[in-house]
């Protein structure tokens, strides 16, 4: 006969058992979750308003700001809500709902990344023929690729962990679910549902990384034969993509500052927004 599954909720474990830190991180994690969903959304808002912004670079980028600001939300408010509880539970379905939630947002993040680094391939090694390659078409196709990509990752890891029994401890040593974690609490034998979780993400993080090196590798080789303000104009379109990448241990709120305080079309197309709402607010 097989394990039947007998859990119904899990218990979270948190970042602190003290009440004093889990005040701290309430007021922290609170003003981060907000900057971020603003700072994403107000992006989102500056692309679409203005009439400058339709490269397709900024295509892309709409659709980095939703998923960044997305992906904490699957886990933030959740965690930011058990700092008022000692005793942290969270639904079965609940628990799956943001496993998969956080993998879908995170993995289209990853793919969504890996086009703005073909795009911005395109736009400095194939110049003259940028608009033909890079048209709307395309780019909604990559975009959407990204998104079916990410629902494929997330799917499975998601599939791979609902199938387990769960007949024992209930208690997740994290603030929230994730795979690994449950693999641990589950009553059978989860080696191969291991590697098949390890082969997923660690394949999808790999070849994304590697695209990523090889991409600017190229576009910097080819920038050689490029005159220095050739070169500083290049470098500054390239220059938000790589420091985001480098920096993907939290993207989701450094995205928007990134983008925003290293180009300054997205810095007048926020003025001209901001300009365009006070003279409304004055009539």
């Amino acid at each position: 006969m097989g394990l039947k599954n007998n859990v119904t909720e899990f218990v979270l474990f948190g970042l602190f058992q003290s009440r004093e830190m889990q005040h701290v991180c309430f007021v922290v994690f609170s003003l981060f979750h907000m900057l971020t969903v603003l700072g994403n959304i107000l992006v989102i808002i500056t692309i679409n308003a203005s009439k400058t912004l339709n490269a397709p670079m900024y295509f892309f980028l709409s659709h980095l700001s939703f998923a960044d600001m997305c992906y904490p939300s699957a886990t933030t408010p959740k965690m930011i809500a058990d700092t008022f509880v000692v005793r942290k539970t969270i639904s079965f379905n609940g628990c799956m709902t943001q496993l998969f939630s956080a993998h879908f947002f995170g993995g289209t993040e990853i793919f969504l990344l890996t086009a703005m680094a073909y795009d911005r391939y395109v736009a400095i090694c194939r110049p003259l023929h940028y608009m033909t390659i890079m048209d709307r078409w395309k780019c909604g196709l990559l975009a959407g690729a990204s998104w079916v990509a990410g629902f494929g990752h997330s799917i499975l890891q998601t599939l791979l962990t609902v199938q387990l029994p769960f007949c024992g401890p209930n208690e997740i040593d994290n603030f929230f679910c994730d795979v690994h974690p449950l693999l641990k609490l589950a009553c059978a034998d989860t080696y191969v549902v291991g590697l098949i979780v390890v082969a997923n993400s660690g394949m999808i993080s790999l070849v994304s990384f590697i695209i990523l090196i090889i991409s600017y590798v190229v576009i910097l080789l080819n920038l050689r034969s490029r005159s220095s303000e050739g070169r500083r104009k290049a470098l500054s379109t390239c220059g938000s993509h790589i420091i985001t990448v480098l920096l993907i241990v939290m993207p989701p709120l450094l995205n928007p500052l990134i983008y925003t305080l290293r180009n300054n079309e997205v810095k007048n197309a926020m003025r001209k927004l901001f300009r365009v709402e006070g003279c409304m607010g004055e009539k």
